[in-house]
């Protein structure tokens, strides 16, 4: 079972309160914190179909630029040894560094 909704190249995870008996989910890669919730599937999808919508026409009333999807430039710090053995099973693979990590991280984010 995924609990990740799509539309439009946005995303969300959608969680459940037990508490207020509620589905929610908020967009990821949005740092304006978009939040939808609804008491049913069906109803989550649409309210997740409007928040996107919604942030989409609010960014052009605005002038602003809505976020888009990430720009595929990732910069982090590893353990030495762990970058000397990455590297060598790049070059094992016939591939760049760049190019090992990326068929790796997408492997791992499934």
């Amino acid at each position: 079972m995924t609990n990740i909704m799509n539309h439009k190249g946005y995303s969300a995870r959608i969680e459940y309160d037990d508490e207020d008996g509620i589905l929610f989910g908020q967009l990821a890669g949005i740092s304006d914190g978009i939040g939808f919730h609804a008491d049913s599937v069906e109803n989550l999808r649409l309210a997740f179909h409007e928040a996107v919508d919604d942030y989409l026409d609010t960014c052009a009333k605005l002038g602003k630029e809505p976020q888009k999807a990430y720009s595929g430039k990732v910069m982090f710090r590893i353990d030495p040894e762990v970058h000397a053995r990455a590297a060598k099973a790049a070059e094992l693979a016939g591939k760049s560094l760049n190019e090992w990590a990326g068929e790796v991280l997408a492997k791992a984010a499934g």
